[in-house]
Order: structure tokens, then C-alpha cells, then sequence
């Protein structure tokens, strides 16, 4: 007698032991959830990198300083406004108390300093998240696919003569947790990468800006 297995991918999960389920729906949940930062990141990244551009375009085109603090204090937008306008602040307040050039200048850089590091870590966060779920993924769903294979060759262990039809449907069922946990796993590596390397490009951006802002009011002290 023939007996035939449904072997299609929803029939595979309703089939699956208990802790195989929840080591799926675990994995879908850890899916789902690093799509949702997946598509904010890239949201964020872009908005930041064109906020770069806009504001780096305004300032050399030689737009006066005291305007350009104006539009930044007024549009709270961050980013690269934000480190213009924290460092011209401090220029502005330590100018009118001191005339030491250095310490003006090492105070406006500070700020500067102080205040990209907070933008880049805002940038930055829930990437460990992304990192986490592409290392951590594969891993749960060998889990999954270890328990799996057990439990089916468990089954076998009371069948007289184990043919290649008894043991197909329970093997697929605990592959299904290895290739859930693949899904999760491969999105998040290629995002981790790609939005790291975005984001060491605006820090870069941004480092270089207060370098060459640093000099400008130098030679303005002067």
C-alpha cells in the first residue's frame, strides 16, 4: 500500500512537534521584527544623507554663519545642522567671554565632537539588534531541526522496517525551522553591512565638516 504525505510547506508547520512550532514562530517573530528596523533604518540613513547634502550645499555656497544658525536652531532637523549649530553656539559664547583663541576654538570643537557622537549613535542603534538576529537565527532553527529529526527518528524506533516515505515527511518538517531560520538570518547580515557602511561614510561626512568648520571660525577669530 502507498501511503502519501502532504509535503507542502504549511502542512510541514501544522505537522511539526510543539517546541518545533515555537521555535518557528519565534524565528518569524525575530524576522518580522528586524524587517519592521530594517525599513527604518534605511528611512533614517537616507533622510540623514540628504540632510547632509542639503545643509553642506548651503554652507559652501558661502551663506552667512548667523543665518545658517538661525535656520538650524529653528528647524531642529539633526544631523549635520545639529553639529553646525552646537559648535557655533559655543563659538559664540566663549568669543564673548574670552579672547584665547585656543580655548574657543577647543571649546566649539568639543561641542561639535559631543554632539556627533550623539547623532551617530542615533544612527547606529538597534543595528546590534540586526547583527544579533543574523548570527543568532541559523542557529535557532538547527535547533529546531535537531529536535525535529529526533522526534521522527524516535517515531521509527517502534516501525519494524523504516522505509524512505516514513522518515521524508518528518525530516522535511524539521528542515522547515532550518530554512525559517535561514530567512531571518540573511536579510539582517546583508542590512547590518550595508547600513554600517552607510553610516561610517556620514560619520566621515561629518568629521571632516568639523574639521574644516574648525578653521573657518579660527580665521574668523583672527
Amino acid at each position: 500500500m502507498i501511503v502519501s504525505h502532504d509535503l507542502s510547506i504549511l502542512a510541514l508547520i501544522s505537522q511539526a512537534s510543539v517546541l518545533v512550532k515555537l521555535v518557528m514562530a519565534l524565528l518569524a517573530l525575530l524576522s518580522l521584527t528586524s524587517w519592521y528596523w530594517i525599513f527604518r533604518k534605511w528611512f533614517q540613513i537616507r533622510s540623514a544623507r540628504a540632510r547632509t547634502n542639503k545643509f553642506e550645499q548651503d554652507f559652501w555656497n558661502g551663506g552667512d554663519l548667523n543665518t545658517l544658525f538661525q535656520s538650524a536652531a529653528r528647524s531642529r532637523t539633526g544631523g549635520i545642522e545639529s553639529i553646525f549649530e552646537a559648535g557655533y553656539r559655543e563659538f559664540s559664547k566663549l568669543r564673548a567671554k574670552s579672547h584665547d583663541t585656543s580655548a574657543t576654538i577647543d571649546g566649539s570643537r568639543r561641542a561639535m565632537r559631543a554632539t556627533c557622537q550623539r547623532e551617530v549613535d542615533d544612527l547606529e542603534a538597534h543595528l546590534a539588534f540586526l547583527a544579533s538576529v543574523g548570527s543568532v537565527s541559523p542557529y535557532i532553527g538547527l535547533f529546531g531541526t535537531v529536535w525535529g529529526i529526533m522526534n521522527a527518528f524516535r517515531g521509527l524506533s517502534n516501525v519494524g522496517t523504516a522505509t524512505l516515505a516514513q522518515v521524508a515527511p518528518g525530516i522535511a518538517e524539521a528542515l522547515v525551522a532550518t530554512a525559517i531560520g535561514l530567512f531571518a538570518a540573511i536579510p539582517a547580515v546583508v542590512a547590518y553591512n550595508r547600513f554600517a557602511h552607510d553610516i561610517d561614510r556620514i560619520s566621515i561626512r561629518f568629521e571632516s565638516f568639523m574639521e574644516e568648520f574648525s578653521n573657518i571660525l579660527q580665521r574668523n577669530l583672527h
